[in-house]
């Protein structure tokens, strides 16, 4: 959960890219890094396999200081997306104040696309995390590629969740801002109540999204 550290004013905030392997978690956080003002990123740190697939995370700091003067920091990470490694995906997930889950549009990715979901519902709770609070966006990505599911069928096949839905080609840059937006969003709201981000740091939910996303 989020670490406030009274000494030093900083507010530390963990979110989590969850998903199938390959579906575009780590582009996702490249597309970030490049969209983000350069004052605010850090270096974008990743741990690769032979293969390419994340073995143990990425990660992508961020951060902006509130009116108050108070630093709030983001920790963005990926999960490795390979079954082997669930356990590191629970390390990863542990503590995380929101989630995106990045799903594969590719029609023959739909399976796995419903495990790794799944493996999300059941972690959560594991390391502690409640379903029913915590801050969760889905991205459909990898709509630039050929036989992929289309928009209607994604939204009848999720039309009984409560998350927002965004469609994206990570590669190409389209959505991954309006995705990153939306958990910002929601994320915000659970922290407000916790350290009144609106009261005694000056800072609304639109400044919020703003700051860190660089569009409201």
């Amino acid at each position: 959960m989020a670490e406030l550290d009274e000494r030093l004013n900083r507010l530390t905030i963990k979110l989590v890219y969850y998903g199938p392997a390959l579906s575009g978690k780590t582009t996702n956080l490249t597309r970030l890094h490049d969209l983000l003002a350069p004052e605010m990123i850090g270096d974008m740190m990743t741990l690769e396999t032979d293969g390419d697939r994340t073995l143990f995370f990425d990660l992508l700091p961020l951060g902006f200081t509130a009116p108050s003067g108070l630093l709030i920091k983001f920790k963005i990470f990926t999960v490795p997306g390979q079954v082997a490694h669930d356990g590191t995906r629970k390390a990863v997930l542990s503590r995380a104040d929101g989630v995106t889950f990045i799903a594969d549009s590719q029609r023959n990715q739909a399976m796995n696309n419903g495990s790794s979901f799944d493996n999300l519902m059941a972690n959560a709770p594991l390391v502690g995390l409640d379903l029913a609070t915590l801050p969760l966006v889905v991205q459909f990505n990898k709509r630039d590629l050929p036989d992929i599911l289309t928009e209607e069928e994604i939204r009848a096949r999720w039309s009984k969740a409560p998350w927002p839905l965004f469609f994206a080609s990570a590669l190409e840059g389209s959505g991954v801002r309006e995705t990153f937006n939306s958990l910002l969003d929601r994320v915000y709201a659970n922290l407000d109540h916790k350290f009144t981000l609106g009261g005694t740091h000056g800072l609304s939910r639109q400044a919020f999204v703003t700051a860190a996303g660089g569009s409201p």
